[in-house]
């Protein structure tokens, strides 16, 4: 096919030999079947700003920090090399977490490069060598639902130990392969311990696994691994092995606010003193 002007970078730096078809389009990006260095992969081509569906952007993007003060006050007071920044900083979330979560063994397509806004990675392809289904186009046994539920719910546990939540999960950014689901499309990646909406993007994550798996065995939809998850995580109990039931029980009991507001209150106090006593 003819090479798109968004790729003919790559093809001059010799990142990419050829440019083989598209293979899917969507609210975030193109993306295409390449040959680079020899092998199959795929190139994913993000859309601009505008051209974009995704809104609601601030709600993710809490917690992520750029070093350079020009930039942070640009994309403040939103100017055009603000927005810029911004989008960059968007689109390398998702190469930031894929990379993360690759290095800690979590089924996401291997990143292999990332410029001029194209990411290179790994194509997820099934049993034959085709392209992987998304798995909204699989029609499932009580069995394999139950099987590859439990197979997300671990990889969740596992995102969130290496402080990422996906943010957007659901049946339409997960492929399957011949060894079960592999997740993808992650630039609302959630930094789980910076981004005060973490708990609930969490929950909602697994909620939404819950819902669709739930339509082949219905029992899923009485599970509460959301929230089972993210108190283990707040706990500082939350680790890759950890055993769960799925059960949540909340707490019934009361704040004592008495005794939060003294904690602050000394804890102010301990601040100030120690201030004090490193001016003098």
């Amino acid at each position: 096919m003819k090479t798109p002007k968004t790729l003919e970078p790559l093809v001059e730096a010799g990142l990419i030999d050829e440019v083989m078809r598209p293979l899917k389009s969507g609210k975030e990006a193109t993306v295409y079947v390449v040959v680079s260095e020899g092998q199959v992969r795929c190139a994913k081509v993000y859309k601009e700003a505008g051209k974009r569906g995704f809104h609601k952007q601030a709600q993710y993007t809490e917690g992520r920090k750029t070093r350079n003060s020009r930039q942070a006050r640009a994309m403040q007071k939103n100017t055009r090399y603000g927005q810029q920044q911004q989008e960059a900083l968007w689109q390398n979330a998702e190469v930031d977490a894929l990379y993360r979560l690759a290095d800690a063994g979590i089924r996401v397509p291997k990143p292999h490069n990332f410029i001029e806004g194209v990411l290179l990675m790994e194509l997820i392809t099934d049993a034959d060598g085709n392209a992987a289904p998304r798995l909204n186009d699989l029609e499932l046994s009580r069995e394999q639902a139950l099987e590859f539920h439990q197979m997300l719910i671990r990889e969740v546990v596992k995102m969130l130990c290496a402080g990422i939540i996906h943010g957007d999960l659901s049946e339409y950014n997960i492929l399957v392969d011949s060894h079960g689901p592999v997740i993808i499309d992650l630039p609302q990646a959630v930094d789980a311990a910076a981004n005060n909406n973490a708990a609930r993007m969490l929950e909602r994550d697994v909620n939404n696994l819950a819902t669709y798996f739930g339509q082949f065995a219905p029992e899923l939809l009485e599970t509460h691994y959301g929230k089972e998850i993210w108190k283990l995580f707040a706990s500082g109990n939350l680790h890759p092995d950890v055993q769960l039931t799925g059960r949540f029980k909340s707490s019934d009991k009361k704040a004592d606010v008495r005794s939060v507001m003294r904690e602050i209150k000394d804890a102010r106090e301990d601040a100030m003193r120690r201030r004090f006593e490193h001016e003098n």
